[in-house]
């Protein structure tokens, strides 16, 4: 299966689990290309933005598993680029 490379926008409300969610992205480790983390104090809310070179349908597991924890949003953006 070809790699595609996206980035998985992640904002972490205030009853967000971030423990699950740090875990998940270590669970993926060996795709991630980078992550920046952002706390937004001001708002009470974390903002992450992952980058990933992964096949498709891991890209889109690992964004369903975020998506299903609480208090989290997420969306991904997929480039043109394939290998």
């Amino acid at each position: 299966m070809e790699n595609r490379v996206a980035v998985i926008s992640v904002i972490v409300g205030k009853e967000g689990n971030t423990e699950t969610l740090n875990s998940l992205l270590h669970d993926y480790g060996q795709y991630i290309v980078g992550r920046m983390g952002i706390p937004y104090r001001k708002r009470n809310i974390n903002i992450i933005s992952v980058v990933i070179d992964a096949p498709q349908n891991e890209i889109a597991t690992l964004s369903g598993k975020i998506g299903n924890l609480p208090g989290v949003n997420v969306k991904t953006a997929y480039s043109n680029v394939q290998d």
